[in-house]
């Protein structure tokens, strides 16, 4: 692997060690066989592209995260303050989310992200999971798409390496987190489900009758060995290798259905990102198949509804990107009802040159199947073929000179309709609204080093943004 300008923090010796020693057998066998496979792991399709020296600025604002759960927000935030770019904040936010809110953004589901940086085209990647194939599933469940996704932002945008980028996720899961309101609401809404799995009541669980509360403390040790595992082996043993084994081998215990060829199978898509130009202002927002975007889209250039703007869209049997920004440009809204939608979470980064990065992340269900890969200790994603796709939506606006706004939402089917109701305010220097079920999470700026985050204020998210101010 061709090294990287920056390294932002591995764990010692003494810490691997003390992982280790609380592996799983599983995983160790696992660990010990897929060192012969090599650090690196290979996306078919990607490449490696060259990224410029990026540093921490002397002064002014190194960048700001918001994110729907406080500590991952402020791991990202602390992988801006040191030295890293906003594509590498975003990976680490994502990978820390999947300790933090296992709930809504667990490894074993996926989601899409917006990059933009100044000057250039902004670019859409989906990594959406894939449904198992094997018969006889009674809980069928979806592949684990989120690390061969984030793994292809942060190679083609970050300049750390992809491991450091683990190694806050897997301190997480190895010494613990506090369960914050976020995860306590979400474990509060399915904890009969969740308690009937037994591998999900040791993770989760106050003994037989009740989940973890807010100010509790989760340790998941299992987990830590599989993000060692990973940080070791390389993304490509998720998907090609013996972690693979060890995955299909768990969820087809827990019901899921899942085989080797559909890890194989699951790979990122990027492609231009949806575009509209009004008024000045350049807004562009995710492409399908994260299709929430062309709903977010049509509710920023016309007002119409996003809802139905997706429901038409997806009872036209249209994938491509093409087909979408010719739906947006004519300004046709659509109409119809989407059904009950699964549940999501979302997170915007930014940094000081100005890059920005907009996620939304999804298990196809909140805590997915309810059931856990066995040693790996990942929640299985629900599949796809089972649930509606969920309603991803985020949108980045630019104006001839700078960065205006980075919005992402979750709220399940009003999603869309936040964010392009959020960019339709940002674009005119109206405040964020928060109505209805949509739950935003956004930067607003006014010239890149005047940025604020904002965060819903009926939720439980945080927005860290910190000025530098080393050179005063």
């Amino acid at each position: 692997m061709a090294h990287r300008q920056h390294q932002i923090s591995t764990p010692d010796a003494t810490q691997t060690r003390r992982i280790a020693s609380r592996l799983p057998a599983s995983l160790m066998a696992s660990m010990a066989s897929g060192l012969l496979l090599g650090a690196c792991s290979w996306i078919p399709g990607s490449h490696l592209v060259g990224i410029s020296e990026t540093a921490a600025p002397a002064g002014g604002s190194i960048g700001t995260v918001v994110a729907d759960e406080p500590q991952a927000a402020l791991v990202g935030h602390d992988v801006l303050a040191r030295g890293g770019n906003a594509a590498d904040a975003a990976t680490a936010t994502a990978l820390a989310l999947g300790v933090t809110l296992p709930s809504r953004a667990s490894y074993g589901g996926g989601g899409a992200c917006l990059i933009s940086r100044p000057g250039e085209a902004a670019q859409s990647i989906s990594f959406l999971p894939r449904p198992g194939t094997s018969k006889g599933a009674d809980r069928p469940a979806g592949t684990p798409a989120s690390f061969r996704g984030l793994y292809l932002m942060q190679l083609h945008y970050g300049t750390v390496e992809f491991n450091d980028l683990i190694a806050p996720a897997l301190n997480l899961a190895s010494t613990g987190i506090t369960v914050s309101r976020a995860l306590a609401t979400d474990l509060a809404a399915v904890h009969t489900a969740l308690l009937a799995d037994e591998s999900a009541r040791t993770i989760f669980g106050r003994g037989e009758a009740s989940t973890l509360a807010a100010g509790d403390s989760l340790a998941q040790p299992r987990l830590a060995g599989f993000l060692e595992r990973i940080r070791v082996a390389g993304v490509g043993d998720l998907y090609n290798g013996a972690l693979a084994d060890v995955y299909v081998t768990a969820a087809q215990k827990a019901g899921g259905g899942l085989n080797d060829d559909d890890m194989r199978q699951t790979l990122p898509v990027q492609t231009d990102a949806l575009t509209t130009h009004q008024g000045g202002m350049n807004a562009s927002f995710l492409a399908p198949p994260a299709d929430g975007g062309l709903g977010a889209a049509i509710r920023y250039t016309t007002g119409a509804s996003a809802q139905g703007a997706v429901a038409s869209w997806r009872a036209s049997g249209n994938t491509t990107l093409a087909a979408a920004q010719a739906a947006l440009d004519s300004g046709r809204s659509g109409s119809g009802s989407l059904p009950s939608l699964p549940a999501s979470t979302s997170f915007v980064v930014t940094d000081h040159s100005g890059m920005a990065v907009a996620c939304a992340l999804s298990e196809n269900n909140l805590f997915g199947t309810g059931r856990i890969a066995g040693s790996t200790g990942v929640v299985l994603s629900a599949s796809p073929a089972r649930t509606p796709q969920p309603l991803l939506s985020a949108a980045i606006l630019r104006d001839q000179r700078s960065l205006r706004a980075v919005i992402a939402a979750s709220g399940q089917n009003e999603a869309a309709d936040a964010v392009g109701d959020a960019a339709r305010a940002a674009a005119h220097d109206a405040p964020i609204p928060h109505e209805g079920a949509g739950r935003i999470n956004a930067i607003v700026c006014h010239g890149d080093d005047s940025c604020h985050g904002v965060t819903d204020p009926r939720a439980a998210g945080l927005a860290a943004g910190t000025t530098n101010d080393s050179a005063h």
